[in-house]
């Protein structure tokens, strides 16, 4: 309403019965957002930033995957080769 329906921050407060602060911060991260940032310990808000932090906690979860298979593969190696000898 602010952003995209050109409503001053009071209006808009009074429309939803909000405060100002609260709006005021929801704004400013939208705005950041927008721009690819994510205010540091914030949740995002927008569509764009939660899908983006879901893939990234994806990326992050198959990374781990990655180095639990890397070390298997490294123990059934070493047992293999300890075995045949």
């Amino acid at each position: 309403m602010v952003l995209d329906g050109g409503q001053s921050v009071p209006e808009v407060c009074q429309i939803l019965g909000i405060g100002r602060t609260a709006l005021r911060r929801w704004v400013e991260q939208v705005r950041q957002e927008r721009a690819g940032k994510v205010p540091a310990g914030a949740k995002a808000i927008t569509p764009d930033q939660r899908r983006i932090e879901e893939l990234e906690a994806l990326v992050r979860q198959k990374d781990r995957d990655l180095e639990i298979l890397k070390k298997a593969s490294a123990l059934l190696l070493r047992d293999s080769k300890d075995h045949s000898r």
